[in-house]
């Protein structure tokens, strides 16, 4: 006999199932971060970009076919926007996950979106929180910020301002192209962007059969599984649940940066990140209630 779920068991069923899908994103992108890593010594942080970018990019474009004909110049001008943060986001934490650990990488970069929330909900509330994230960089300055490569802090500062141009370009692209047309054209104008340099630093090595296995993993795991993901969530629970379950992903890195690259984190690292994940939901709960 088939159970029949009541209206409210079946609205809860999806969420739970959206939680799911969310979380499950989240891993796939700090684990395909952590197996990036593995790959730089073979293919330069460069070619791991590229690879990244350029596999997602013709994946993208074959099963979205998005369409050419009858694009103005502000269409191809957006989505080329959009490809510049892609390349710029990536090229930069890559940098960064290279010179210092995943967990705190990430942390620097879930500055730029955290930032981003404040600066658009202009209230109190959303101030004090992220003085609690500054707290928790500052924690970060005063005992672990000091024993880090500051190219690599700069690089996830860079990639945290280029995050937070992301969110704004995704936005505008998601009202303007039907479906998922404007995010394939934006990998690929990105992976346009990076191939030079790419081909530069990886050479010969990104044909060889490992290094694009790898790299395909990296792809997957870091660009095609959690989109796919996060936008079947995104129909089954509310966009705020959403932002709030995405700030877990620097414990998240923490996590993938332990378990897959060894990278070991002090008391006070996990202080601060803790620090900064709860002014980021906090951040995204006060701008929730001040929108209602």
């Amino acid at each position: 006999m088939t159970a029949v779920l009541t209206p409210p068991t079946a609205t809860r069923t999806r969420a739970d199932g959206g939680v799911a899908l969310v979380l499950a994103g989240a891993l796939s992108v700090q684990f395909g971060s952590a197996v990036a890593a593995l790959l730089f010594p073979q293919a330069g942080v460069g070619g791991v970009v590229t690879l990244r970018l350029t596999i997602a990019a013709v994946v993208l474009l074959a099963v979205c076919r998005p369409r050419l004909r009858g694009r103005g110049a502000a269409d191809w001008a957006l989505a080329g926007g959009f490809g510049v943060a892609l390349a710029g986001m990536n090229t930069l934490f890559y940098h960064a996950i290279d010179r210092i650990p995943l967990g705190l990488a990430v942390t620097l970069e879930v500055l730029g979106p955290l930032g981003l929330s404040v600066v658009t909900a202009r209230k109190a509330a959303s101030w004090a929180w992220a003085g609690i994230a500054l707290a928790g960089v500052a924690l970060l300055g005063r005992t672990g910020l000091g024993r880090l490569d500051l190219a690599g802090v700069a690089f996830a500062l860079g990639a945290a301002a280029m995050w937070a141009a992301y969110i704004l370009l995704s936005a505008r692209v998601g009202a303007r192209f039907a479906k998922l047309d404007g995010l394939a054209l934006a990998m690929a104008a990105a992976a346009v962007l990076t191939l030079p340099l790419g081909v530069t630093d990886g050479g010969a090595a990104l044909l060889h059969p490992h290094v694009l296995a790898l790299g395909t993993a990296v792809a997957v795991l870091s660009s095609l599984l959690p989109y796919t993901l996060e936008l079947t969530a995104l129909r089954r629970m509310p966009t705020a649940t959403f932002a709030v379950l995405t700030s877990l992903g620097p414990a998240l890195a923490a996590l993938a940066g332990w378990l897959v690259l060894h990278q070991r984190l002090g008391l006070t690292d996990a202080l601060a990140i803790a620090l900064v994940i709860a002014a980021s939901v906090g951040a995204v709960r006060a701008g929730v209630r001040l929108r209602r």
